[in-house]
């Protein structure tokens, strides 16, 4: 015995996709930015420098004197020929009084008291370099700074984010299809 034949023939279905794609789109605005620099304080002081020149002594050797100094000299000058008058006055009545010891007392006196004193002129002397004092005391300088912070304000701001989301169209191109046929044999 013969059996039926299935025949069958089948046709795929068919899908199409038709794709919008994403769109995605980033904007970053900057931020707002305020910076303050405030100047430092800067605070200088000097006390000045102080040179002293003492030339007095140099002046001294050249015989230009100041006039209190010229008369304190005079004094002592004056005091010290008093002394010495007295002392040559005791010794000369010393020498009177001893007239019995052989010579002329008042001839010698006479004599030396009656011979000047010799008197240089025109000598000079010329000061030497350390009889001129010198001090000097240098400046000082005093700088005080104080620095101030920047003032920094800082606003961001955020993103701007547009963002379109993307389409899928799935269209059916061709439909399946399936044909089934019996076939039977012919019977003889």
């Amino acid at each position: 015995m013969q059996m039926p034949r299935l025949m069958m023939e089948s046709v795929q279905g068919r899908i199409g996709l038709t794709t919008t794609p994403a769109v995605q789109s980033i904007e970053q605005p900057h931020a707002d930015l305020e910076i303050e620099q405030p100047p430092a304080d800067l605070e200088i002081s000097v006390t000045p420098s102080k040179l002293t020149i003492d030339q007095t002594k140099a002046w001294e050797d050249l015989d230009r004197k100041h006039i209190f100094k010229r008369i304190e000299e005079a004094a002592q000058q004056g005091y010290q020929d008093w002394l010495d008058g007295m002392a040559r006055t005791a010794e000369e009545g010393d020498e009177m009084m001893r007239i019995e010891n052989k010579g002329d007392p008042i001839a010698e006196q006479s004599r030396r008291n009656y011979e000047p004193e010799q008197i240089q002129i025109g000598v000079h002397f010329t000061p030497s370099f350390d009889r001129v004092k010198i001090a000097y005391e240098p400046s000082q300088l005093n700088i005080e700074i104080t620095p101030h912070k920047a003032i920094i304000n800082a606003t961001p701001h955020k993103p701007v984010v547009d963002y379109t989301p993307g389409k899928v169209k799935v269209d059916m191109l061709q439909y399946p299809e399936l044909k089934i046929d019996v076939e039977y044999p012919n019977q003889k």
